[in-house]
């Protein structure tokens, strides 16, 4: 057995000792990335409180350089559909869930997209999916809905 273990510790370094330096390159994928429980949000979501979307969108952009999360992805969606700018919004809410699919939050704040920009088939859908994540009710849920019967 050690005879195998020190082949293979041989065969390692004979491959890697003359690989130059240059070539060994990280791999990046933003898919990949485990996400930050560290990463706090809280002057952020100070400012979308105080409805400084600017501020939390400068902010929240890097932060989405180095911690790739669905909370920071959503909050994105977000700040950016407050600001008028539907199609950006869309595409960090996918993120969101493309990362973390039962992100309740996203799924609610898709669906306002979608009522805000009269998709409410498709707001339907963010609604039923809401419905599967929290068969008890949730303030997701809750917030969706009162959404969609006010518009």
């Amino acid at each position: 057995m050690i005879k195998h273990v020190l082949i293979g510790l041989l065969t390692f370094a004979a491959t890697t000792a003359f690989t130059p330096l240059g070539s060994i390159t990280p791999a990046y994928a933003v898919d990949n990335i485990e996400p930050d429980p560290t990463v706090d949000l809280t002057s952020v979501r100070s400012k979308i409180d105080a409805k400084d979307y600017a501020g939390a969108l400068a902010e929240l952009r890097d932060l989405a350089e180095t911690d790739q999360q669905a909370d920071v992805y959503n909050l994105l969606g977000f700040t950016l559909r407050k600001t008028g700018d539907f199609d950006t919004a869309l595409t960090y809410y996918d993120k969101a869930l493309q990362l973390e699919p039962d992100h309740k939050g996203a799924h609610e704040y898709l669906g306002e997209l979608y009522v805000e920009t009269g998709k409410m088939d498709k707001a339907q859908e963010q609604l039923a999916s809401l419905t599967k994540l929290c068969p008890a009710g949730c303030e997701e849920l809750d917030d969706l809905r009162n959404f969609i019967a006010s518009k």
